[in-house]
């Protein structure tokens, strides 16, 4: 038996859930929010039971030591040698990862150099890391990341119609994200079927305040939505998706705007916020839609035809598919979103079965017996994914 660590940094957040592997059992679990700002929260759940405690955390060396203090006191572990593995959500690996890997000097310079590529995300990430290297010294810490599923992607599916040198010289492609969750709904759904991972065509729908989706041929990433940045694809709760690119200069010229101004209208003030007027959560859009809210009705038309465009188009370039699914807070507990998509996708002969489809966080097939494609819904599970890349690589070292 032994006791790993999975963990999610963000800039002034840590989520965290604690297994025993390799019985995949959750001990314990939790977040610590509002980290460098007045009255953060520390939350932990054991057994069903949550405690929760408010205090000043100002940064993530405090939080780590509070989530250990409180695994002690808690008596989750006993001793902190019980804990001998910590795998690390890492946002950004570029080319360089294509799986999971132990943390060394080398991994860690050049995660420090795809900075660049995930200014929000992946100083995060180190932040926490070391936070936890520092508490933890003598246990494994694995990087996984979210980009390595996609680094299977087909040229043809990655590259941009820019200038060949820009890939050469500044690595400008697609990389993707959510790939942690696409491979675990890839892998689970293997499971639950009884197929080998390599016989699994099928396309899934991470759908949440961020959005990705993803054609999986051969049980390998072969393209996905999200491109350069978690920008692109899916209309968002913030984020625009795609746009022609034009409208970034046309809106420079006309207003005036920075760069960073255009970047952050397109990240922070677009998506379903931007078209409803309402907000970025799918639960306040859908109960506006349904009070007569005409533009949060058209934000969730504008969303559902992006989604099935996007799936319609993967499964024309895989050449079919054998299974469509749901995940992400959005696709596994909105029975609207599900039945809208699968409806728009009728010609490809898809059917919802809508009693099925009645159900929210559940693991179920949702498609009808004759439906050309079956519709799972799969709770994700990226902490899962994290613990076992570093129980693994705990018992290769």
């Amino acid at each position: 038996m032994s006791i790993v660590m999975s963990v999610n940094a963000g800039s002034s957040s840590l989520k965290f859930q604690v297994f025993q592997m390799p019985e995949e059992k959750v001990l314990a679990q939790g977040n610590v929010e509002r980290i460098g700002l007045e009255n953060s929260i520390f939350g932990i759940k054991i057994n069903g039971e949550k405690t929760e405690r408010i205090s000043d955390i100002p940064d993530h060396a405090v939080a780590v030591q509070k989530l250990i203090d409180a695994l002690l006191e808690l008596k989750v572990v006993n001793s902190l040698d019980e804990i001998e593995a910590v795998g690390h959500r890492a946002v950004h690996g570029g080319e360089y990862f294509d799986h999971s890997v132990p943390v060394t000097e080398d991994v860690i310079a050049k995660f420090e150099e795809l900075c660049e590529l995930a200014p929000l995300h992946n100083p995060a990430g180190l932040v926490g890391y070391r936070a936890f290297k520092k508490a933890l010294p003598n246990c494994s810490h694995t990087f996984v990341y979210d980009t390595a599923f996609h680094q299977s992607m087909p040229k043809e599916n990655f590259l941009y119609a820019l200038p060949y040198e820009l890939y050469e010289n500044d690595k400008v492609r697609r990389y993707g994200m959510h790939g942690t969750s696409h491979m675990y709904l890839t892998v689970r759904l293997a499971e639950i079927l009884g197929k080998p991972v390599e016989e699994m065509n099928i396309i899934t729908c991470h759908l949440g305040n961020g959005g990705s989706i993803t054609a999986v041929k051969n049980g390998k990433s072969f393209k996905t939505s999200m491109g350069f940045t978690p920008l692109a694809g899916v209309i968002m709760g913030t984020r625009c998706g795609d746009i022609d690119a034009a409208i970034v200069p046309f809106l420079q010229k006309k207003y005036g705007y920075t760069a960073e101004e255009v970047d952050n209208l397109m990240n922070k003030k677009s998506g379903m916020l931007g078209i409803s007027g309402v907000s970025s959560d799918n639960r306040d859009i859908g109960a506006a839609a349904e009070a007569g809210n005409e533009r949060a009705q058209l934000a969730q038309k504008m969303f559902y035809a992006r989604v099935i465009e996007i799936v319609g188009g993967y499964y024309a370039l895989m050449g079919g598919a054998d299974a469509i699914v749901f995940s992400g807070g959005i696709g596994e507990n909105d029975a609207a979103t599900r039945k809208a998509v699968c409806d728009g996708l009728a010609c490809l002969g898809v059917k919802i079965d809508d009693e099925k489809n009645n159900v929210r966080g559940k693991e179920t097939c949702l498609s009808k017996e004759d439906s050309s494609m079956q519709v799972w819904l799969i709770p994700t599970n990226e902490e899962l994914m994290i613990a076992r890349d570093a129980y693994k690589d705990l018992k290769n070292a």
